[in-house]
């Protein structure tokens, strides 16, 4: 068995790996994301179609429906310009899992005197 911080990878093989590691022509995994490389080349076309204006122009718009009451357009700006919202519901479960930990914590220090 191979040292796993064995820096050699393994020789091509039952592994499906060439000798740099890389997968190995004919393996099934060694093709990468087929959407990905859709996903890029589509942003790729866009990222060629639209100029700086346009996107300032676009940028201007939205702030504008934003500012007319528009809600999915001030939630658009406001999640490119300072993040979307943590989800709170999680973040409410992790405060109580803290005061369980820590209620535990106190419990147990009973139980090793």
């Amino acid at each position: 068995m191979a040292d796993i911080h064995d820096d050699n990878p393994s020789p091509a093989g039952a592994n499906g790996r060439s000798p740099n590691g890389r997968f190995s022509p004919g393996n099934a995994f060694g093709r990468g994301n087929p959407l990905a490389k859709k996903a890029q080349q589509f942003r790729t076309a866009l990222s060629r179609a639209a100029t700086v204006a346009d996107v300032k122009a676009i940028a201007k718009k939205m702030i504008e429906l934003a500012k007319a009451g528009d809600i999915q357009a001030a939630k658009l700006v406001f999640d490119r310009l300072i993040g979307p919202v943590p989800n709170w519901d999680v973040m409410e479960r992790l405060e109580n899992l803290d005061v369980s930990i820590q209620t535990l914590e106190a419990a147990s220090q009973g139980w090793r005197k």
